[in-house]
């Protein structure tokens, strides 16, 4: 099998997963838990999720580590369980991907604010994300992906924390979710001139507003390191309550549109963020695979 670094060289597309917070929440997951939890609690809960993804035509698979930092968990009463919640998060994902699919350990915001808007310093903000990032190698992952970051600095502490503790491929994704800005002010531009040269392998942008802003930070991207390789992992539109459920707009056919326009701007990792499902993710695969 390729080498994530070697697939994603050769310029083809990868389909990576869609949500798994929302996809979690369908399942059961109580409003207010750690998803991260049920990795220890309902390991099988996970890896449904995963082949469900896989059997859809997913490529590349997030481990269920998202919010696996000690900050969160130690919001939620699972600080002193770092490592085992992240090793079991990348174990249960490589169970399920086998050869057939890459494994990337997620590592999200750690939910603090960054010095000088709040209390949390580089330095310790960095031997937390190392903290994350080593557990999920421990459990086998494949590459880390640092990803819906807002603050420049937090990404940058998540990248080097990752490259300090393990010697896998970093990815790493912002979410451009305020005018195509980040909550911090973030441009796609300045984030690809800033983290690119710190050696990343693939660059974009998850969650985020609109699958219109989306192109847009892959546009922006490009023209600011034209060889850069881009990532892009969309919501599913903008939720809005039914019945008190969230519910997103938008179709898998709409999705997999704009997944083939993601990749005439450059993307080659593709998948779906909040509200996707193995729906949106099906007809994505479909979409890229007509490239072939």
């Amino acid at each position: 099998m390729q080498t994530l670094r070697q697939r994603l060289l050769s310029g083809k597309v990868l389909v990576a997963d869609g949500a798994t917070g929302t996809m979690l929440q369908a399942a059961g997951l109580p409003e207010g838990a750690a998803p991260e939890a049920w990795n220890l609690t309902h390991p099988e809960k996970i890896l449904d999720l995963h082949r469900a993804y896989l059997e859809a035509g997913s490529q590349i698979i997030l481990t269920n580590s998202f919010g696996g930092n000690r900050f969160r968990l130690g919001k939620k009463g699972w600080g002193d369980k770092v490592r085992e919640v992240n090793r079991a998060a990348a174990a249960l994902a490589k169970e399920a991907a086998g050869q057939r699919a890459f494994v990337a350990g997620s590592i999200g915001p750690s939910g603090e604010l960054m010095k000088p808007l709040g209390l949390l310093s580089y330095a310790v903000a960095m031997e937390a994300f190392a903290e994350q990032a080593a557990a999920l190698a421990e459990g086998g992952v494949d590459a880390i992906l640092v990803e819906t970051m807002s603050d420049l600095n937090e990404a940058k502490a998540a990248i080097e924390g990752a490259q300090r503790a393990t010697d896998l491929p970093v990815l790493c994704t912002l979410s451009f979710d305020t005018k195509v800005h980040t909550m911090m002010g973030v441009s796609p531009r300045q984030a690809a001139l800033e983290l690119w040269p710190l050696g990343l392998v693939a660059i974009g942008g998850n969650c985020g507003k609109t699958l219109d802003d989306m192109e847009e930070v892959l546009r922006q991207m490009r023209a600011a390191v034209p060889e850069a390789i881009l990532m892009a992992k969309p919501n599913a539109g903008l939720p809005r309550l039914v019945n008190g459920q969230a519910f997103y707009d938008v179709t898998p056919q709409v999705m997999a549109e704009y997944a083939l326009r993601y990749a005439e701007r450059g993307a080659r990792i593709i998948g779906g963020c909040c509200g996707s499902t193995p729906a949106h993710i099906r007809a994505i695969a479909a979409a890229l695979n007509s490239l072939a």
